[in-house]
């Protein structure tokens, strides 16, 4: 790796005058210059201009996801690294949309597509769209179908025209609080060259969620002992068929255990991310013949989480480089100084570098693509080749970064006196501001911001923005993720989860940096539950509430899966929404107007939700707008220009207008 460290400092001085690349072409424009004040919603709406950067394995071509105008679907370019001028060649999947795409040969991509073929829902995230797996061959220009929907799983460099893809069931036969290790999948080796697929083996929930070595043969496996109630993990050594266990975890642990990679260099030593025993989990080498543990790293206050392997991915993929963490960023530890040496030095060249990482790179090393976000880049990607450091474009070309806000980690006290941390995105302008609370989703997620759109888009019309990381949420350990349901008192959900938000924005008041007068919740999904519930507290601290694919109904939502809990996972969930604030028994409540917004095809959080508390709403004369989204489903990855900018001239209207927090 030493070449990189020399080549990147020998580009350095180059990169203040390198041009853009010629293959970063029209952005999907709305507009023709560059607005005075706020820019347009518009500009919000449009999906992002480019996306999925790779380079080939042999580094003479260059793949991209690219959308031309609003409305348009994703087309698959394929450029020539060697002359981004030339015209690329495109593919669409029409009448299906790309999604994404990977370099798996030199000459192949093989490409993920979705459509929507239904109005009904099935399931449980069910019923609504149709995926498959294709194939392009790039220089036969020939595309074909390899009939299922997949994933890729192990690239097998030794067969350059074969990769193994799992394929999961949609059938509903597994639990939901489990990780995919333990969801049965069938294993398929695809054969590159002649599009055909052969049935490698087929897992089980006893003993499946195979890892496979570079010469195809299984190595890891997770299963589940129903007899034990517990999650089992496996290793089968090199030269045998035997399966030898490593690990047990009972399912009603609150406990993290996962085997995260190999030590390439000791093929008995595995990385495994684990509490054993702690409130954090930390990284540990684990001895896959006897079992035993040996800590190497863990933090007292955040989670680990997880690994960086080697950008070689066509040479040494599997190689461990490192770790990382989430703070106020991404925090990478490497334990390879030449894979940390060339971080160090991206670093000094990529403008407003913040979360960048080297996204593909080509088998002898030489070419390679880097991705970088941040909250003054909303997406930028570059490509090194022959020594030239060159901007192949922005996700975002519309959004001047630098005039986008500066993101701020905070820490306040709970009125129970935890601390709570968050992220503060800052307008430009003197405090105090309006300020917006906004939650996220899950609501037992990790949230890290980085550069975030609404947050961003909410900051660029004056408002400060505060992403609460409330109780529950799980980046902080086991006990501030578990006190949001494991309570005396029960599921918090609208009670102490709803006081680390209000005390978020009680603190901002105290330091001057919010007004009071001016303050409102916006949501979505969980978030959307908490601006619901937001709406029929007292005291009220809001002057109005946005609450998007909002859980209304506590019982409805969780019978809508309540068969497949289990374990920890039922806890987690049975307490949380059994015990918790229902939205629709507190309507009478509601004391501050309220703009209600929900997706029609809702995988999720059935649209039934909203339906049934608007009529209540209705029914007790409480003021509030509501604006379903004709064929959105819960995640915006499935929205279309014209339900974003649906959502986003409602919500600013409302802002400004009905609660008149903001400016017209």
């Amino acid at each position: 790796m030493k070449w990189l460290v020399a080549a990147v400092l020998g580009i350095w001085a180059l990169a203040s005058h390198a041009a853009d690349a010629p293959a970063q072409e029209a952005a999907p424009e709305v507009a023709a210059e560059s607005p005075v004040g706020p820019y347009p919603l518009e500009y919000w709406a449009v999906p992002a201009a480019i996306r999925n950067v790779q380079v080939s394995p042999d580094g003479k071509h260059l793949g991209l996801l690219r959308v031309s105008s609003r409305d348009a679907d994703p087309v698959l370019e394929i450029y020539e690294t060697a002359d981004l001028t030339k015209k690329p060649f495109r593919m669409n999947a029409d009448p299906m949309k790309i999604v994404g795409f990977s370099w798996e040969s030199d000459k192949h991509v093989v490409f993920v597509a979705r459509q929507q073929v239904r109005n009904i829902i099935d399931d449980f995230n069910q019923g609504v769209y149709r995926g498959k797996l294709g194939l392009l061959n790039v220089e036969k220009k020939e595309e074909k179908d390899f009939g299922i929907t997949g994933r890729i799983e192990n690239r097998l460099p030794k067969e350059p025209y074969k990769v193994i893809v799992s394929v999961f069931s949609q059938s509903g036969d597994s639990p939901t609080n489990r990780n995919e290790i333990f969801r049965p999948a069938a294993y398929y080796e695809l054969d590159l060259e002649k599009a055909t697929k052969k049935l490698l083996i087929r897992g089980k929930i006893s003993l499946g969620g195979y890892v496979f070595d570079s010469d195809g043969n299984p190595r890891l496996a997770g299963g589940f002992d129903d007899r034990k109630k517990e999650f089992v993990w496996y290793h089968r050594p090199v030269g045998t068929k035997d399966w030898n266990e490593i690990y047990r975890l009972h399912e009603d642990s609150f406990e993290y255990f996962d085997v995260h990679g190999v030590d390439v260099d000791r093929k008995d030593k595995l990385y495994a991310i684990a509490n054993e025993g702690n409130d954090t989990t930390g990284l540990w080498s684990l001895d896959a013949t006897t079992g035993n543990r040996t800590l190497i790293d863990r933090r007292d206050d955040v989670n680990l989480g997880g690994l960086l392997f080697s950008s070689h991915e066509w040479t040494d993929p599997d190689r461990v480089v490192g770790y990382y963490y989430w703070t106020d960023r991404t925090h990478r530890h490497y334990i390879d100084k030449e894979a940390g040496a060339t971080y160090e030095q991206l670093a000094r060249i990529i403008p407003n570098a913040y979360d960048f990482s080297i996204t593909s790179r080509s088998r002898d090393g030489a070419t390679l693509t880097v991705g970088n976000r941040g909250p003054h880049d909303p997406g930028t990607y570059y490509l090194l080749k022959d020594g030239r450091f060159t901007k192949v474009g922005s996700a975002r070309p519309l959004i001047d970064g630098e005039k986008m806000a500066d993101v701020e980690y905070i820490t306040y006290k709970a009125r129970d006196g935890k601390d709570i941390h968050g992220y503060l995105t800052i307008p430009h302008g003197k405090p105090p501001f309006p300020l917006v609370v906004l939650p996220h989703g899950g609501p037992f997620v990790t949230e890290y911001v980085s550069y975030d759109k609404w947050g961003q888009m909410l900051a660029n019309n004056g408002y400060l923005v505060l992403q609460p990381q409330y109780r529950g949420s799980t980046n902080y350990g086991i006990k501030f993720y578990t006190a949001a349901f494991l309570d005396p008192e029960g599921g918090q959900g609208g009670r102490k989860m709803q006081d680390d938000k209000d005390d978020g924005a009680l603190h901002l008041v105290k330091i001057g940096r919010a007004d009071p007068e001016r303050m409102a919740m916006v949501g979505w999904s969980y978030g959307g539950y908490a601006a619901a519930v937001a709406a029929s507290r007292t005291p009220q601290i809001y002057q109005c509430v946005v609450a998007g694919a909002a859980v209304f109904d506590n019982l409805q939502q969780v019978n809508y899966y309540r068969g497949r809990l289990d374990g920890a996972g039922e806890v987690e969930q049975l307490r949380m929404w059994d015990d918790s604030v229902s939205p629709i028994k507190e309507v009478a409540k509601v004391n501050v107007p309220m703009l209600i917004i929900h997706g029609d095809v809702d995988q999720r959080v059935p649209v039934e939700h909203a339906r049934k508390y608007t009529k209540a709403l209705n029914q007790h004369g409480k003021p509030h707008k509501y604006i379903e989204l004709k064929g959105a489903d819960h995640f915006n990855d499935t929205w279309s220009f014209d339900h974003e900018i649906k959502f986003y001239s409602a919500m600013m209207d409302f802002l400004a207008n009905d609660c008149g927090i903001g400016e017209t």
